[in-house]
């Protein structure tokens, strides 16, 4: 999740971390890696960081965990120089990126041509890239429960990271 999201939002956030979903780090306000300097890259990481965690505020909070095998962390945009991936490793993050990406932030593409990228696409543990932004929200809503109609009606589960 981008931080500044979880602080703009935090009963959306809540709703996600009380739904049993494994939370991740996309950066505090979604920079690009290979254009922001190594330092303020790497504290803008640990702002998110605090954001996701709110000084312990939803740490296994009822029961419910906001983070699950260590820190998880996406690059946006699926990059970052190589010195700001080697440190986010030594920090303890786990980078994970997608195999695809539906280009719901993009109004050319429709529903009907996400679900059909991702029916040609998808193999057993895929990881499908979604927006959870404006610009993405009517396509993601669209074509998402068709998308998970889809894969479990092809055998496929749906499992956390």
């Amino acid at each position: 999740m981008v931080g500044e999201n979880i602080d703009k939002h935090p009963e959306v956030f809540r709703q996600v971390v009380d739904a049993g979903h494994t939370i991740g780090n996309h950066t505090y306000n979604h920079l690009k890696g290979w254009k922001t300097p190594f330092h303020e890259y790497l504290d803008n990481v640990k702002h998110c960081q605090e954001a996701i965690h709110g000084n312990g505020k939803w740490t296994m909070e009822n029961g419910q965990r906001t983070m699950d095998n260590g820190q998880l962390f996406r690059p946006p945009y699926g990059k970052a120089t190589l010195r700001q991936r080697r440190a986010l490793h030594q920090k303890g993050y786990r980078l994970i990126y997608w195999d695809i990406l539906t280009r719901d932030y993009d109004p050319s593409v429709t529903p009907e041509a996400m679900l059909r990228r991702i029916q040609r696409e998808v193999r057993p543990g895929s990881i499908i890239n979604f927006h959870d932004s404006l610009k993405s929200n009517e396509r993601t809503l669209a074509v998402l429960p068709q998308v998970i109609e889809w894969l479990r009606a092809q055998g496929y589960t749906l499992e956390t990271l």
